[in-house]
């Protein structure tokens, strides 16, 4: 058994000074303001690991050019049978950094580039190879509005428009629909359906998730007419140009989670051109179930928490802004071994040399599962 002595813990959801946190093996076993009998191995200010639900950490890597990238494959604009972390090489660096500073878990995502880019998956960050890394997977990759037409000098049936975007995807998810409609009547058997529309079948019976890539009001309610139609289950991912109250009253009312961002990054589109960090009041006060996002390499996923600064121009408390980076997007993603520091749950956070919200503060020591895999010297 070890312990670590939180002078102030964020445990993800509240705060509470002068506790222990023992764990042994890769769990948290207790929690208590009395000092236990084993090795007190840190002292400092502890918040739970950092969780980033959409980026492309290990795909776009450091130090190399983007045409190494391996984010969006160019074979078709429907590749359902990919899989982010078949690209990922763990001899990221910046897979480094994000442990530095206290990122210790990445979605990693196929780009925005095709129609449906493949699974995407939750790693560790501090494994270092691919294999120990994975954790699970999370939900495919699907994009809307203006990336996924403007790849048109990619191979494949690509659409120049976003009504062309909507053609395929109706096209491709209405033929999985008739297939699912042939095996269930016993007109036809698993053999006689190819893989792609079996992978789809599961994706409109909401057996996988969908992590869907849109910015625009209207690209959402484009969405929401096929949760209407079919039996999807997306995430909004990104929402950047969201500017109205009406948006998020929808999203809410329809209980559909947003994984927000990546804020502090450069509106480079006319999709863009609404964003502003002041939208992150509209987020703040709409009641929706959200999350923050790096969008790595957009903004760099070691700055992840720096962004819920902006959150506490309209309010947030410092409690509410941990949350948004840590039980936030477990409980969206349904993690449930994580997201805070409690008895039960791994044993992965972070201890800083003082509160995270200061300028000059930094982890001295990040805890992953149970291991030490950084101590600042």
């Amino acid at each position: 058994m070890k312990a670590v002595k939180a002078n102030l813990l964020y445990d993800g959801r509240s705060s509470q000074k002068d506790v222990y946190i023992e764990f042994d093996g890769t769990t948290i076993r207790n929690i208590s303001q009395k000092k236990p009998e084993c090795d007190i191995v840190a002292e400092g200010i502890v918040t739970p690991a950092f969780i980033d639900p959409h980026s492309h950490i290990g795909l776009d890597r450091a130090g190399e050019p983007g045409s190494e990238s391996e984010a969006n494959d160019k074979l078709d604009s429907m590749i359902p049978l990919g899989r982010a972390v078949d690209g990922v090489y763990m001899d990221d660096h910046a897979f480094r950094e994000s442990v530095e500073s206290g990122v210790l878990y990445s979605v990693v995502l196929p780009g925005s580039g095709n129609i449906i880019g493949g699974m995407g998956s939750l790693i560790r960050n501090f494994s270092s190879n691919i294999k120990d890394a994975l954790v699970t997977d999370i939900g495919v990759k699907m994009a809307l509005g203006y990336n996924p037409r403007s790849t048109t000098e990619w191979k494949g049936k690509r659409p120049t428009t976003r009504m062309g975007v909507g053609a395929i995807i109706r096209e491709k998810f209405t033929m999985a629909q008739k297939a699912s409609n042939l095996l269930d009547s016993g007109k036809k058997t698993l053999d006689e359906i190819d893989v792609e529309t079996e992978f789809l079948i599961k994706l409109i019976k909401g057996e996988y998730r969908i992590m869907c890539h849109l910015h625009k009001e209207d690209d959402a309610l484009f969405l929401m007419s096929l949760v209407d139609k079919f039996w999807i289950k997306p995430i909004i991912n990104h929402g950047m140009d969201f500017h109205s109250k009406d948006i998020f009253d929808e999203i809410k009312r329809r209980d559909l989670s947003l994984v927000y961002g990546p804020l502090d990054s450069h509106p480079y589109k006319v999709e863009l051109k609404h964003e502003s960090w002041r939208n992150v009041g509209l987020v703040q006060n709409s009641g929706v179930r959200f999350s923050l996002i790096s969008d790595h390499p957009v903004i760099l996923q070691r700055t992840l928490f720096l962004t819920t600064r902006h959150f506490m121009r309209f309010g947030a408390t410092k409690e509410q802004c941990i949350s948004y980076v840590s039980s936030r997007p477990a409980e969206i993603l349904g993690l449930k071994d994580l997201g805070t520091v409690e008895k039960g749950k791994l044993a992965s956070f972070s201890v800083w040399n003082k509160d995270p919200f200061e300028l000059d503060a930094y982890p001295k020591f990040v805890f992953g599962e149970g291991k030490l895999v950084h101590e600042e010297n």
